[in-house]
């Protein structure tokens, strides 16, 4: 029995550390892809790391930019002015075009158009906004 748990642990492990680097290649990808997010999957693998493997979490939080980004989120410090704006209009834009030219179905139109409201909606009221950007460490 107990092997047989064990195997399952490693098994779990695997996976949410699968996961966790298919969350890191997305939030890639997001860096070059206009209205791909890149630090909410960065959040999300830092959590399957910090679950299956502390070494990955460590290397995550470690990266220059998205780092500090995490940290910021882990702390409830929320989302500069300047991010929210951006993440916002990207969505509004990205929604027009692809509700406008891409998506000719209606009952799809109105998914992703809900979506992005929400997505909207959740920011303006859910996120706090920072006034400046916390990107050092607090040494004691």
């Amino acid at each position: 029995m107990s092997i047989r748990k064990n195997v399952l642990t490693k098994a779990k492990k695997a996976t949410l550390t699968l996961l966790g680097f298919t969350c890191v290649v997305i939030g890639i990808v997001g860096i070059v892809v206009p209205g791909l997010p890149t630090t909410v999957f960065m959040i999300v693998a830092a959590w399957l790391f910090s679950i299956s493997n502390p070494r990955f979490e460590k290397w995550l939080l470690e990266l220059p930019k998205i780092g500090p980004a995490i940290q910021n989120f882990r702390n409830g410090l929320g989302m500069p002015l300047k991010a929210k704006i951006f993440a916002i209009s990207s969505i509004f834009v990205f929604t027009a075009l692809a509700t406008i030219l891409l998506i000719q179905h209606p009952l799809l139109r109105f998914l992703i158009i809900f979506v992005a409201v929400t997505g909207i909606w959740y920011i303006t009221s859910h996120v706090p906004t920072r006034k400046k950007t916390v990107d050092k460490k607090l040494e004691i």
